[in-house]
């Protein structure tokens, strides 16, 4: 079965949106970083004690998730239907085809290592 990672890097504060537009299409595990970049926005300028400042690096979140039974394109349809204002800083959506995973504490590989496994218990 076909693995494919997918990054969205966007504005915090749409992250509890996002993540619930995810949880609703199927999508339920996910890796959140706050990270810093630039792109088309160039950073911004601040006034700190009288003084100007170029801030050159703005805050964003990076959204990582696996998928294999979500289809791609409904993952990027639901996060662009969130995530887009029409103004700069509006994010990037990054999608990598994997050729594997491991699951450590079972050793499963493949699209399995990735999947919930019913009647599980979690401790």
């Amino acid at each position: 079965m076909k693995m494919t990672k997918i990054e969205i890097i966007t504005r915090s504060n749409k992250l509890d949106e996002l993540m619930s537009a995810l949880n609703e299409i199927g999508v339920l595990g996910m890796t959140v970083s706050q990270v810093f970049g630039c792109g088309l926005q160039k950073g911004h300028e601040e006034v700190y004690r009288g003084k100007k400042y170029d801030i050159n690096l703005v805050p964003k979140i990076k959204l990582e998730t696996v998928v294999c039974e979500v289809p791609v394109e409904k993952v990027l349809e639901v996060a662009q239907r969130v995530l887009r204002t029409g103004k700069f800083g509006d994010g990037k959506i990054f999608v990598y085809e994997l050729t594997d995973a491991v699951r450590i504490r079972t050793g499963q590989r493949g699209a399995t290592a990735i999947m919930d496994i019913p009647g599980e218990k979690r401790e």
